[in-house]
């Protein structure tokens, strides 16, 4: 992320590391060892910069502009599951009570969970932690990005359509959707059914779509194309696979309403990575608030 040469003051420092700590707790707890979970087959990747296509929705003088792209680098080293959690990882959660039941039957055991929230995939990952006594946790939409290498769909518009006129903006959108779907393998492999990509991770950007732990985000773009201000919304995370979406976390909490109460994407699914950043939970929460280098002070 780029400096932004803003000072956080040194309260609200202690308030973000005082989050941070209460969050890391929340997230997984003390770690403790355990044999409910076998330890994954992780890749590990080395820290790197890189560009990266910024989630979410921007505008530039109050119209419709395409995303920037950002210089990103990743630290520390990437560990991330070399495939996606599967129905059988998932039950053992089920089963030690940490984790909801699925809302329908299951897929076979070697196919990846799915049908699952962003809420469901944290409960995982809180579990999962304390039962390997390593903290795991979602990856972010740029460590996801990164990891998946050319299977990294940019979701810019063709050209045409990032233009003022909003409804030629969405036809285009509309368009491209649709082909997208046509071409879709709707049928739930079993892992590895879609291949490996260059840096050794299974099924990347295929099978399922994958939650991430980033929260969708709406700026505004100053006259060079850089991110002048931002709004986060947390109820909304970016999900990742063939292509970027946005999807509500609490698609299975009947009292959220709408499109909640409905039955879950049987597209969606999650892989986890090992949480080796100490300062993580404070680096989020600072940029969420728009202090994005508040833990390197």
């Amino acid at each position: 992320m780029p400096k932004t040469g803003r000072r956080v003051p040194t309260v609200a420092r202690a308030v973000l590391l005082g989050l941070a700590v209460v969050l890391g707790v929340a997230a997984g707890g003390p770690p403790r060892l355990g044999a409910e979970a076998p330890m994954p087959d992780l890749v590990e990747l080395r820290p790197a910069s890189f560009l990266y296509r910024a989630s979410g929705a921007f505008t530039r003088a109050e119209r419709p502009a395409p995303a920037p792209l950002l210089r990103v680098r990743l630290r520390p080293a990437l560990a991330m599951m070399r495939r996606q959690v599967t129905a059988a990882d998932y039950q053992r959660c089920v089963a030690a009570g940490q984790c909801a039941p699925l809302a329908s039957a299951a897929p076979p055991a070697d196919r990846p969970v799915v049908k699952v929230s962003w809420r469901d995939a944290e409960a995982y990952a809180r579990w999962f932690s304390r039962a390997t006594g390593i903290r795991f946790r979602l990856p972010s939409d740029e460590e996801w990005a990164y990891a998946a290498g050319s299977r990294f769909a940019d979701d810019v518009l063709a050209e045409g359509g990032d233009g003022a006129d909003p409804g030629e903006r969405e036809l285009v959108r509309y368009e491209r959707d649709t082909e997208r779907a046509a071409a879709v393998d709707k049928e739930l492999r079993p892992v590895g059914g879609f291949g490996v990509n260059e840096q050794g991770l299974l099924d990347m950007a295929g099978n399922v779509w994958e939650w991430t732990e980033s929260c969708f985000r709406r700026g505004a773009l100053d006259a060079a194309g850089s991110i002048a201000k931002a709004s986060v919304d947390c109820g909304i995370r970016v999900v990742e696979g063939r292509h970027r979406a946005y999807i509500s976390d609490f698609i299975r909490d009947a009292r959220g309403g709408g499109c909640s109460v409905g039955t879950p994407p049987a597209y969606l699914g999650f892989r986890l990575v090992r949480d080796d950043d100490p300062w993580q939970a404070l680096r989020r929460i600072g940029e969420a608030l728009g202090l994005a280098d508040a833990a390197d002070r």
